[in-house]
């Protein structure tokens, strides 16, 4: 597989959280950590099948334990103190300090043996960032109660997310099916939380065929393409196309009437096309690299 073809696999994960927000309305008023479990529990199926179809289920008993204890925190860890955040601080806030990872894994892959930082890979995450700002705090809603520990957890998740898109990067030779591993574990944990701290709440028809989608699509396909896309792909610019996911999340609630078009959506996706295009010319080598020292 070619890096280029990973990369543009890997992209197809965040055209497939551009879903997440459609279709965790649709959910309503399933409580977050029961959706992760029942999510995540679909998104176990999906890894099973996964192993089926490529014959590596069997690599799973061969896998180290310290893969998937780092797999499990990077994806339950990432949830957790994402809903944590979000119901201690004020909400479009506490989303934009979580939503640095994909800058931060544009920055922290410069630490990664083989890879240049570019200042267009540094710029076009910038951008992005002005573009995901954009479109998140214009969405803001009331300050909670809380809202420096939850700034603190939003940027926990923040580094959680990014780390263990980097850490993926590192373990190269672990097989994509071990993400299978690291669904279910997050399933058990968030049922876990879910009784201890929700009542449940089962959904509707409709809601039961939001969750069977969200746990095939953004909750399950989503993070095996990612796996391939960060270990194989160009990950700076993996980092920095992220930030469209705010965009096409935003584009699709206009597409079905949730959400009404605005002009931030406009200038959020000017910014971010941009910072994709220096992030791609950066990686084509048509700039000189970051310079030692400075």
């Amino acid at each position: 597989m070619t890096r280029r073809t990973a990369t543009l696999i890997g992209f197809t994960a965040v055209l497939l959280w551009s879903l997440l927000a459609v279709l965790t309305v649709a959910t309503a008023p399933v409580p977050p950590f029961q959706l992760t479990a029942m999510t995540f529990a679909v998104g176990t199926g999906v890894g099973l099948f996964w192993g089926l179809v490529t014959g590596t289920l069997g690599l799973l008993r061969l896998i180290s334990w310290r893969v998937y204890a780092a797999g499990t925190a990077g994806l339950f860890g990432y949830h957790a103190l994402y809903f944590s955040a979000l119901r201690l601080a004020p909400p479009a806030e506490a989303g934009l300090i979580a939503y640095l990872w994909p800058l931060l894994i544009v920055l922290f892959s410069g630490l990664l043996p083989g890879e240049v930082l570019r200042r267009g890979h540094v710029i076009g995450a910038m951008l992005g960032f002005a573009g995901a700002a954009l479109i998140i705090l214009g969405g803001r809603g009331e300050p909670g109660t809380g809202a420096f520990l939850g700034y603190g957890l939003a940027l926990m998740c923040a580094l959680f997310w990014s780390g263990y898109s980097v850490l993926s990067r590192r373990s190269g030779t672990v097989p994509t099916v071990s993400v299978t591993v690291f669904c279910a574990a997050t399933a058990v944990l968030s049922a876990g939380v879910h009784l201890l701290t929700e009542q449940t709440v089962w959904p509707s028809f409709t809601g039961w065929l939001a969750v069977l989608a969200l746990g095939l699509g953004p909750v399950g396909l989503a993070f095996f393409v990612w796996d391939i896309g960060v270990k194989r792909g160009d990950i700076q610019l993996l980092g920095t196309a992220s930030y469209a996911a705010p965009v096409l999340s935003t584009l699709v609630l206009v597409g079905v009437g949730l959400s009404p078009p605005t002009w931030a959506l406009g200038g959020a996706t000017v910014l971010i096309v941009g910072g994709a295009a220096l992030a791609a010319q950066a990686s084509a080598g048509k700039e000189v690299s970051w310079p030692k020292g400075g």
